[in-house]
């Protein structure tokens, strides 16, 4: 499969590589949630919209729209990346340039000040670090089909699936106690906001410390037998056929792509919703907002750890759908009532399912396709979630501007994962099947 010597069994029981390079790329993921958690989700974002800028909607605005042509540009280049990691047979080399570019740009946010004309500057560099980031999360979720086998996807997906979730915990707590509360233990100045540009730099370094292992250990892949130059056009021409080739062959995958995407959304929508339904509709503290995070973090990592062992032993279609059933009625009782004490509850149960149906769907999409086509498979999986992106966001607006309460915005997204759960369970998949599909495709084995 790749160039790396074979392991005798007691070292390496689980993947066709020796453990640190499994233990490697479950590490990438704990370094790359410090750009997901901090800087994206609850301390750079929040900086650049409320002190850089001189007015907290205007930096709001500019913040979202920058967001939203960095979501156009992942729709556009994730799958061309990915065709063209398939053609190149070098994930290593295209995951390190994403991995450093997203580097470079969260260490660029050191030169925010908090003066409103730097405020494009921020909401750019993190645009851009977010685009290398999700690019970089193509060529890392395609090895994935390298490190592992069939029997493991499970284990290993959701392991690291957990790990980012507790990197992202471990990654706030250094931001919060030793750059931002009461100056921070470094005692880094606070004029010209110094202490909060540091988390730049702190989560640039933490995410190069974690994430150089994989860079260096990263499996080599088989050459390509594809000829010919490579570019946009030909990426795009490819993606067409392949597209066709879903269609008419594999239709089961192309469903699983649109189901997938529907509900992926709604769990976006929960952790991006999450801060703001907990400040503005049950009037928790910044404190408490972080206090918050942190635990729906941490729980989300321990369950996605636990789901992973249970994906590996029913699969991950039963753990796709009993997470989904959870949320539903977790988001329900939210609806039903106010008391803080349901949101708390509901809201922590919610954050220990969304990480095993990432995961898992990981893991299913694996099982799904073939090491020749992982990097096309997952930059098309990428390119699925951000063209239905607008749904949860705007069903959450709509029953805000009809009820009138925060709070109610949870009905939208509710009933765009109960839309992703209904498609998912109309797709005809097992594993058995799956199996007896590529038993009979040569095509379709893996190496």
């Amino acid at each position: 499969m790749n160039n790396v010597p074979a392991v005798p069994a007691q070292v390496d029981e689980i993947a066709p590589v020796p453990r640190k390079v499994v233990r490697a790329w479950s590490i990438w993921d704990f370094g790359q949630q410090s750009f997901n958690t901090v800087i994206l989700t609850f301390v750079f974002s929040v900086y650049v919209t409320g002190t850089v800028a001189d007015n907290e909607l205007r930096g709001t605005q500019v913040f979202s729209n920058t967001q939203a042509w960095a979501g156009l540009a992942i729709a556009l280049l994730a799958p061309a990346m990915g065709t063209f990691a398939d053609r190149l047979r070098n994930s290593r080399l295209l995951l390190t340039i994403a991995t450093l570019a997203t580097i470079v740009c969260m260490a660029g946010l050191w030169f925010v000040k908090p003066e409103d004309s730097y405020l494009l500057l921020g909401c750019i560099l993190i645009a851009v670090a977010s685009v290398f980031s999700e690019l970089a999360g193509v060529f890392y979720n395609s090895m994935l089909l390298h490190i592992s086998t069939p029997k493991t996807y499970g284990r290993i997906s959701g392991t690291a699936w957990g790990l980012g979730y507790i990197g992202g915990v471990f990654a706030l707590v250094v931001a919060l106690f030793g750059f931002i509360l009461d100056g921070g233990m470094l005692g880094l100045p606070t004029d010209g906001a110094q202490n909060v540009r540091g988390v730049a730099l702190m989560c640039a370094g933490w995410f190069l410390l974690f994430g150089l292992p994989l860079l260096i250990l990263a499996p080599q892949e088989p050459p390509s037998l594809a000829t010919g130059r490579f570019n946009l056009l030909t990426a795009y021409r490819d993606l067409g056929v392949r597209l066709v080739h879903l269609w008419r062959s594999e239709r089961s995958l192309l469903h699983f792509f649109l189901a997938s995407a529907v509900y992926r959304d709604g769990l976006g929508a929960v952790f991006t919703f999450a801060g703001v339904l907990a400040a503005n509709a049950y009037g928790f503290s910044q404190t408490m907002v972080i206090i918050f995070g942190l635990a729906a973090n941490l729980i989300a990592g321990i369950g996605t750890w636990f789901a992973g062992r249970l994906d590996d032993k029913f699969g991950p279609r039963p753990v796709i759908v009993a997470s989904l059933v959870v949320i539903l009625v977790m988001g329900t009782a939210i609806i039903a009532s106010d008391a803080d004490i349901v949101f708390w509850v509901g809201g922590l149960v919610i954050a220990s399912c969304v990480g095993p149906i990432q995961s898992a769907s990981r893991s299913m999409l694996a099982r799904m396709t073939s090491a020749e086509t992982a990097s096309e498979n997952f930059g098309l999986y990428a390119t699925a979630g951000r063209a239905v992106s607008f749904l949860a966001p705007a069903a959450f607006a709509s029953f805000v501007a009809i009820t009138g309460q925060e709070r109610l915005g949870i009905i939208g997204i509710v009933m765009v994962l109960a839309l992703g759960l209904a498609l998912f369970l109309s797709m005809r998949f097992t594993e058995q099947a799956e199996e007896r599909r590529r038993a009979q495709d040569p095509t379709l084995e893996r190496p």
